[in-house]
């Protein structure tokens, strides 16, 4: 049927609805006020009780008319008017059409070409198909544990024969998922700006620098490690050396624009330290490593490594706007005994600097003696409990004398440790001594250091 017999029978519909079929068509006689008075009793535009449901007429075709039905205004603002294009251009349309990315008035037209052309609707359903299988609902990226299952079902297999101690596993593999996140980061990425905090005395520090400096960073400090077990130290040719501020120093001295030249020597460095280890066994867990204010047994200290391995790790992943998740359980709930075995040295600290809500504590215990305790209980993946003796950092923690308790996320707990938390902005169930209280949590933020 064409467009112009379309309208006819539509102006045929229109008029036996205004005259009735009984003005010869056999129908009923009109009304008794003629034929504009409603029939039988109805009012206005109504339909007898017992009438049939109207069927409107199909719509024009648009290839026809060029334009919608007449009589619907407005319709014209919400469907696009399909343009008159030939074959050959629709069929190339059809990719972009399966994409979604097509204009509104070229999906129309490809629309109405899909219901003629039985060529093209088997190409664009395949199409469609297609981009189905290329869509993934999920993230593409790695399971940040897949490395971990992986060396574990191979070495259940095949046992290494220089095992790495098991202290160490942890910075080897945080070591190793920073260096994928860096491995196709391009110039912009490696100039993109990292803010690095922490906390000095009760107060929030940062340090502004780029991704570049972020591991340069890393480099300086892993270095202390690396100078205890005997292994070069990567900042001798800028002339740093010593425990001092060799971040900071690093950053003056360096002969070149820090940029992504700076993740080779990082990252030999961090092969070395685990084949290190690994040649060294078990006994060199004690050897002492120098951090200038303080010093950490070896095992200890690659812990802390691995810690700051994440949490940097975390600074670089926000500053390119990509995601990354924490450390697998097992590894940090080590990362968080660390800290739990630091606070009552930090305890002390603050004591001593003035810091302490009591100032001097009045409960000093002897060493190795029970004291006042505070139960700290660490939630979610790799969490536990432990007990933090409050008033000596050489007393013994002890469910009797315990006068507070703490409870926080494993992930909120390391990123307080971090400096990365206010202490009064932390998530924190509280119950029992609040001064106490308070002093952990800024005592768990001074861990942070620079």
């Amino acid at each position: 049927m064409s467009g112009a017999e379309r309208f006819d029978a539509q102006d045929r519909y229109e008029a036996s609805r205004r005259t009735g079929p009984g003005d010869g068509a056999g129908g009923r006689p009109p009304g008794p006020g003629g034929h504009d008075d409603p029939p039988y009793g109805t009012g206005p535009g109504e339909e007898p009780p017992d009438s049939p449901p109207r069927i409107p007429l199909p719509r024009a075709s648009v290839e026809d008319t060029g334009r919608w039905l007449p009589g619907l205004p407005g319709l014209d603002d919400v469907m696009p008017v399909p343009p008159a294009l030939p074959h050959g251009v629709l069929r190339s349309l059809l990719g972009a059409w399966a994409l979604a990315a097509c204009s509104a008035a070229e999906t129309a037209a490809v629309e109405v070409h899909l219901g003629e052309c039985g060529a093209c609707a088997d190409e664009a359903r395949r199409l469609r198909e297609a981009v189905g299988l290329l869509h993934q609902p999920e993230n593409l990226d790695l399971d940040p544990g897949l490395r971990t299952r992986v060396l574990t079902h191979c070495l259940d297999r095949r046992p290494p024969r220089v095992p790495l101690p098991e202290w160490a596993t942890p910075y080897d593999a945080e070591a190793a998922r920073l260096d994928a996140l860096l491995q196709d980061f391009g110039d912009a990425e490696w100039h993109a700006p990292v803010r690095l905090r922490w906390f000095e005395g009760d107060a929030a520090t940062s340090r502004r620098t780029t991704v570049a400096g972020a591991i340069a960073h890393l480099l300086s400090v892993d270095g202390l490690v690396a100078v205890a077990l005997g292994l070069a130290d990567p900042l001798a040719e800028d002339g740093v050396t010593g425990t001092g501020p060799r971040t900071e120093a690093y950053w003056r001295t360096s002969r070149f624009p820090l940029s992504r030249s700076v993740r080779a020597p990082w990252r030999e460095q961090s092969h070395n330290l685990v084949r290190t280890v690994s040649f060294t066994g078990g006994s060199a867990g004690r050897l002492p490593v120098s951090y200038g204010d303080f010093t950490l047994p070896l095992h200890d200290a690659m812990l802390d490594r691995a810690f700051e391995c994440w949490v940097h790790a975390e600074d670089i992943a926000e500053a390119v706007d990509y995601p990354y998740a924490p450390p697998a359980p097992r590894h940090l709930n080590r990362m968080i005994d660390l800290a739990a075995r630091m606070l009552p040295q930090a305890l002390a600290a603050r004591r001593q600097a003035g810091l302490s809500a009591k100032g001097d504590s009045p409960h000093l215990v002897a060493a190795g003696e029970p004291g006042r305790t505070l139960r700290l209980e660490i939630e979610g993946d790799g969490g536990g409990e432990w007990l933090i003796p409050l008033d000596s950092p050489g007393a013994v923690g002890s469910a009797e004398l315990e006068v507070a308790r703490l409870a926080l996320d494993g992930v909120e707990f390391c990123r307080l440790a971090a400096g990365h938390v206010p202490p009064q902005e932390a998530a924190a169930g509280q119950l029992g001594d609040r001064e106490a209280i308070r002093d952990v949590l800024f005592a768990t933020a001074g861990l942070s250091r620079m």
